[in-house]
């Protein structure tokens, strides 16, 4: 008799955790929401299959590229090339030697990696040119040159330097600059 009633207060133990569980599962399943990643994506239905029909509608609705835009159609982009900008190729030649961390032609940011001659392994430059303008003119570029000293124990500092550097540079680049302008002007 005495196992009986052991038997039946553990299987009303084993009963009363099923149906605690199963509670769980479907209170949990009700009251959460589907997370949007798990939404399905809602589909454009004007959206054409075919791909030149798509390439098409793009260019209709301006997402695209076309030579009547680009030749001088109505629209106002201007699509200019960095090989066509003097800046931004005196600027490349100039510093050429230095090893380049962020070129972004759209941003208008050229950014060296930290540069050391070798003479003095605890001091090194990184100079970053700001393009302001396309024209060639000294207030279109904004340069500058940071300088970062190292101690034997790796504690660095890092400044900012207004040196003969930075001007000597921006000459450079503007006279580099005016030349090849000058160049294209001669070539056409």
């Amino acid at each position: 008799m005495k196992l009986f009633k052991i038997f039946e207060k553990e299987l009303k133990i084993v009963s009363f955790f099923k149906y605690f569980c199963v509670l769980i599962i479907i209170n949990s399943v009700y009251s959460c929401a589907v997370p949007e990643f798990a939404k399905p994506k809602k589909i454009d239905r004007n959206t054409p299959v075919n791909a030149k029909e798509r390439a098409r509608k793009n260019v209709e609705e301006g997402r695209g590229v076309s030579l009547k835009g680009v030749l001088g159609g109505n629209n106002s982009t201007n699509y200019e090339f960095s090989t066509s900008n003097p800046l931004w190729r005196a600027s490349l030649e100039i510093i050429d030697f230095m090893p380049l961390s962020t070129v972004d032609y759209s941003g208008g940011v050229i950014i060296t990696d930290w540069y050391n001659d070798g003479n003095n392994s605890t001091e090194s430059i990184k100079i970053t040119i700001r393009f302001l303008s396309n024209e060639v003119r000294s207030d279109s570029i904004k340069i500058i040159v940071h300088n970062k000293k190292c101690n034997i124990s790796e504690n660095c500092g890092i400044n900012e330097i207004d040196s003969k550097l930075k001007f000597e540079l921006q000459k450079s680049i503007l006279t580099k600059a005016a030349n090849l302008e000058k160049d294209k002007k001669i070539k056409k």
